[in-house]
């Protein structure tokens, strides 16, 4: 995904102790959408899809579109349909996104290690 549209907290090549401005009021944060995202588990594993580490990329318009970027555990996953679904649904319900779109990509293809700590321990993998 291209860094045209992203929102700045600093404007690029300014010294990290500049004042940051002010976001477009409304439009969510990264970390705001991680969290919604977290909200959606694949259904055959007891762990979020965001700490399954199936989400590669996180898009921020300034004018309130996010596009995501997300892989299944498998091309043949039983939940290839609604996965995508829940997740587009879950950013698309909050304050300020205009447009939630999400996208499957096989490349790189998904692996345990793409998992978090987090995840790995609910799993008993360590």
């Amino acid at each position: 995904m291209s860094e045209e549209g992203h929102i700045l907290t600093r404007p690029l090549g300014a010294p990290a102790e500049t004042p940051a401005p002010e976001a477009h009021a409304g439009v969510p944060d990264e970390d705001s959408v991680i969290s919604a995202i977290a909200t959606v588990y694949d259904p055959e594993i007891p762990v979020n899809i965001y700490e399954l580490g199936l989400i590669y990329a996180i898009d921020l318009h300034d004018d309130g579109r996010v596009d995501i970027e997300m892989t299944l555990t498998a091309p043949n996953c039983p939940s290839a349909q609604e996965l995508p679904e829940q997740v587009r649904e879950a950013v698309a319900a909050l304050p300020g996104v205009s447009n939630a779109s999400v996208s499957i990509v096989w490349d790189p293809p998904w692996d345990m290690s793409r998992m978090s700590d987090d995840a790995r321990l609910a799993l008993n993998m360590f």
